[in-house]
């Protein structure tokens, strides 16, 4: 045996001689488990000469088969020459109550390093996954807790592959100063009673198994309010909340109905009224305040009064042309007696005044018998008298046998 022992060195020596220095081993092999989902994990030290190329090998086997000491045992490969530093073993489907060992190194081209070894069972290493969704519902003053339970990698209950599977449910209430309670149960519908009455209570659950005595983290709490009778002195209250916020309601519409019929008041009837003189005239009926449309007749009416025209003042605005201007034209003394009757009886009703002179009685009548022999009638050299003073007036045409006549001005 001393000889075999002295080979079996002396080889060593001669391999780490000619091989040289050996590759770094990984450091810190770990495992990150939850329920049946398993990841190897592990550190290196970076080296700038190796780490570019350096890749790790990740195998597993049995327990068991390392106690056979006549067969070498068969070793798994999972990951073959990854340059990551984790790998995932739990598409390799280990079985939960079973019992491996891993092992893990680096690589280069030329080296590699020694294996690192880890053992691993699943029922006692891997973690213990929290219910994947709770839920909360009221039963009066009673909640009910429906727990859906943790799976596998594979989408199975975890009660599958652990039957004495069981949760702490955690519950509290929602104030300041509050202690805890804890209910455990291996069903997944738990009730909470004796609660109290219109209360907030915050619940909180976590997978447990007690064989290993493992536990899950707790879930994200979830809160509710409980129910129960209502008390006489809340109805009553309630009433009298309602009734203020009727009686608000009703006087805040009465008084918009006020502002707003104030407003329509003001705008399409204002408090200033016409004067009386105006209201017999424009409105439809005496002690109406309505205008009424005027007929065309109506307006003339209103609009026309009694007007006396004088031709005194005409006969000032006249001017006399001298003798030499009229055209001179031989009449018969009978012919010319006659028209100065006639425009004699005419002047003494329209143009004769008191205090008159003869002077202006000989001027107008000559002008007139000038005005004869050109054609022109008393009537029309009055009416042109007349437009000439007052072009804008609106006149009807005037009788010369009449000395007051209806104008529209």
């Amino acid at each position: 045996m001393s000889l075999v022992r002295i080979a079996c060195l002396l080889l060593w020596y001669l391999q780490t001689v000619v091989v040289g220095e050996e590759l770094a081993q990984p450091q810190d092999v770990t495992l990150i488990t939850m329920n049946t989902n398993y990841t190897l994990s592990w550190d290196w030290p970076q080296r700038s000469a190796d780490s570019p190329a350096v890749t790790f090998t990740t195998q597993y086997v049995g327990k068991y088969q390392l106690r056979n000491w006549k067969k070498s045992p068969n070793w798994s490969t999972v990951c073959n020459e990854s340059p990551l530093k984790s790998c995932d073993l739990t598409a390799v489907g280990l079985h939960y109550l079973a019992m491996y060992v891993l092992r893990v190194r680096a690589n280069t081209k030329e080296r590699h390093s020694v294996w690192v070894h880890k053992e691993f069972c699943p029922d006692k290493d891997a973690a213990l996954g929290p219910p994947v969704k709770v839920n909360l519902a009221l039963d009066e003053s009673n909640i009910e807790i429906s727990i859906s339970e943790p799976v596998t990698s594979a989408n199975t209950p975890m009660r599958n592959i652990v039957p004495t599977l069981r949760y702490n449910v955690i519950y509290w209430e929602r104030s300041a100063d509050t202690q805890t309670k804890m209910l455990t149960t291996d069903t997944s519908l738990v009730y909470l009673p004796n609660l109290k009455a219109w209360t907030w209570y915050c619940v909180s659950i976590q997978s447990r198994y007690d064989f290993y005595n493992k536990s899950s983290i707790l879930t994200p709490p979830q809160c509710i309010q409980t129910e129960g009778n209502i008390l006489w002195w809340q109805i009553f209250l309630y009433f009298l909340a309602s009734l203020a916020i009727c009686f608000l309601v009703v006087l805040l519409s009465v008084f918009m109905s006020f502002w707003c019929y104030r407003i329509i008041k003001a705008t399409f009837f204002p408090s200033d009224q016409l004067p009386q003189h105006l209201k017999k005239y424009l409105c439809s009926s005496p002690g109406s305040d309505v205008p009424g449309l005027l007929t065309p007749d109506q307006e003339c009416e209103l609009l026309c009064k009694s007007v006396s025209i004088s031709a005194i003042p005409t006969v000032l605005e006249i001017f006399s042309p001298p003798p030499e201007a009229l055209p001179t034209t031989s009449l018969e003394p009978n012919s010319r007696q006659s028209h100065e009757k006639s425009s004699t009886s005419r002047d003494s009703g329209v143009f004769s005044r008191e205090g008159s002179t003869s002077v202006q009685q000989s001027s107008s009548s000559q002008f007139y018998r000038g005005a004869k022999d050109f054609g022109w009638s008393p009537f029309d050299l009055e009416q042109v008298s007349m437009q000439s003073m007052a072009p804008g007036l609106k006149c009807q045409p005037l009788n010369a046998d009449e000395g007051i006549v209806d104008m529209c001005v």
